[in-house]
């Protein structure tokens, strides 16, 4: 009876690390688009006229082509040409 309980426990202990593991896997961070911060070609998408999405801006830092960043940080993001901006730069 002592061992069935210990395999018992040991079962329920082993069951709750994989869905407390499971759970924190399943969680992504909160992202934003950040404009004018990738590099040409390395856009996520949507970058103006003249591209039709992911991987097409033309120059580096193009204003109006964005990259998905961790949310909070795009403004904190320095380049030759300014910080990045929540919104599409002229």
């Amino acid at each position: 009876m002592r061992n069935t309980h210990a395999a018992l426990a040991a079962s329920i202990a082993i069951a709750s690390a994989a869905l407390a593991g499971g759970a924190s896997a399943q969680q992504k961070p909160a992202m934003e688009k950040c404009y004018g911060v990738s590099l040409a070609g390395k856009n996520d998408c949507a970058a103006g006229p003249g591209t039709s999405c992911a991987g097409t801006s033309k120059v580096n830092y193009q204003g109006n082509a964005w990259k998905l960043v961790k949310a909070g940080t795009c403004t904190a993001i320095k380049t030759p040409k300014g910080n990045g901006s929540l919104a599409p730069k002229a």
